[in-house]
């Protein structure tokens, strides 16, 4: 059997509906780090102190952590069509009052509400696209919509520098406009409306009041850890945030409704070990894109714009390798792909725990580039088992778990780098280089884990191997039988 005829098909419709879902997953992704170049900036415009302005990115990581398990309910409640629209529409209205925002608390404001829109784009465009892929075609899709959040953290501060060297910040949050509006019109030509599921299920108001607050106090006292170095303060965040979510799994698996998020679905293989492997990858992608650019300014001399070209090899891998994986995800078994890229992504890694020992530039980008096809081939291979494994109807919920669990392993995965980052300079002192060295060790560190959770990944049974990996099928000859010669005819 030829490989062309093994791989499913996938109509234009089909790449239609994931373009037009992928322009809202593009802006919340990007929104994440285009002002991290910009800080500074929006610190003098309005006379604020440098220590402050940090909240200007992370109410809009509060924000996006806290919305994302609101996805599934409104799923079901609205469908899946419409609340993405609904959420595009309200994001455009954000990003153009951030644009007009006259102080810094009007723009911590506004970015809540943007990314609380934001965090609703990417679990609500994966499950529509999921069901208008179906199980034999979603591998394929995934593969493909699945480099967007790979390429934000590269994507966003060199997008933010460009901008800021040819127009003022409010662009910043302009450029949102025409994509979102092209989005909107597009919408109900291209994209089918998915199932709902629990339509009559109430809002899960306890989890909610568990949930959203617990997830926010958990990350904001890492965050502030990591930024101010405040210990108590920043530990009685943690500790209540803990707790909140500790009693969250308590409530979801007494209660008889539905919760914003059902724990025993991470109990049902392969959900749980693929949700495992998504929170490590979020936190080293995440976790690697906050590191090296604070190396690179500050250890290393360059510019923001040459930081930009230097980490841009990561998203050159990443598309590549999402273009590759793409074209095998149908052939090569899941759990093949995730510890192969697990590999490439750990030996990437390893050249940034020489830092001390001066990097050359190049090797640097060839690491990057590494990294890159190695992390497009655990994201995909993973969601797309996961979603396989549920059912049409569950599938809003799901995504909202996974786009949750990403989310999260990225920012707790960065404040916990930023707390180790700040006690290994209290450790090195002047060697800077060594400090960072030390950090991208954890980094190292959670790609074992990462590795060791893969392993639980299914093996693939023979006869599920389609392609060239099945064992081909005996030739039949159909032909009537030869008369034995002197025979009568």
């Amino acid at each position: 059997m030829s490989t062309d005829a093994a791989r499913p098909a996938v109509d234009p419709a089909l790449w239609r509906t994931a373009f037009v879902l992928v322009l809202g997953t593009f802006m919340a992704t990007i929104d994440t780090t285009i002002v991290s170049v910009a800080l500074d900036v929006l610190a003098d415009r309005f006379a604020v102190a440098v220590t402050d302005i940090h909240w200007v990115s992370t109410a809009y990581l509060l924000a996006v952590v806290t919305a994302v398990p609101a996805s599934g309910w409104l799923a079901d409640r609205f469908g899946g069509r419409r609340a993405w629209a609904a959420a595009i529409a309200v994001f455009l209205l954000a990003s153009l009052l951030c644009a007009l925002a006259w102080s810094l608390p009007s723009l911590i404001a506004f970015r809540v509400l943007q990314g609380a829109a934001g965090g609703l784009l990417p679990p609500l465009g994966q499950a529509l696209l999921a069901r208008a892929a179906g199980p034999d075609r979603v591998g394929r899709v995934i593969s493909v919509v699945a480099v967007v959040p790979l390429l934000s953290p590269v994507l966003g501060p060199l997008a933010g520098g460009a901008i800021l060297g040819a127009a003022s910040w409010p662009w910043l949050f302009c450029v949102n406009i025409p994509v979102g509006a092209v989005a909107l019109v597009l919408v109900r030509r291209c994209v089918p409306e998915g199932a709902r599921g629990e339509r009559g299920a109430p809002f899960d108001l306890r989890g909610a009041a568990l949930l959203a607050p617990g997830l926010a106090a958990l990350v904001c006292g890492l965050t502030e850890l990591g930024h101010t170095g405040s210990a108590p303060l920043s530990a009685a965040a943690i500790a209540l945030g803990a707790s909140m979510l500790v009693a969250f799994v308590g409530h979801g698996l007494r209660t008889r409704g539905v919760p914003l998020i059902d724990p025993r679905l991470f109990t049902r293989p392969p959900f749980g070990v693929a949700a495992v492997a998504l929170v490590v990858l979020g936190a080293s992608v995440f976790g690697t894109m906050f590191l090296l650019p604070l190396y690179l300014q500050r250890a290393a001399g360059l510019t923001a714009w040459e930081t930009g070209l230097l980490l841009a090899p990561q998203g050159v891998g990443a598309a590549a390798g999402s273009l590759w994986v793409s074209r095998v995800v149908h052939r090569v078994a899941a759990r093949t792909l995730v510890l192969s890229g697990i590999v490439l992504v750990a030996a990437g890694t390893v050249v940034f725990t020489q830092l001390a020992r001066g990097v050359p530039d190049a090797l640097i980008a060839a690491s990057l580039l590494v990294r890159g096809v190695g992390a497009a081939m655990i994201g995909a291979p993973v969601m797309t088992l996961a979603y396989r494994a549920v059912a049409p109807n569950g599938l809003p919920r799901a995504a909202g778990a996974l786009s949750l669990l990403n989310t999260l392993g990225g920012s707790v995965g960065t404040a916990v780098l930023a707390v180790v980052l700040r006690t290994r300079f209290a450790a090195r002192g002047p060697d800077a280089a060594a400090a960072f060295a030390d950090a991208f060790w954890w980094v190292l560190a959670s790609t074992v884990l990462a590795a060791v959770a893969a392993t639980r990944l299914p093996r693939p049974r023979q006869r599920d191997r389609p392609g060239p990996l099945a064992r081909p099928a005996r030739r039949v000859d159909r032909r009537p039988p030869r008369p034995r010669k002197g025979a009568r005819r």
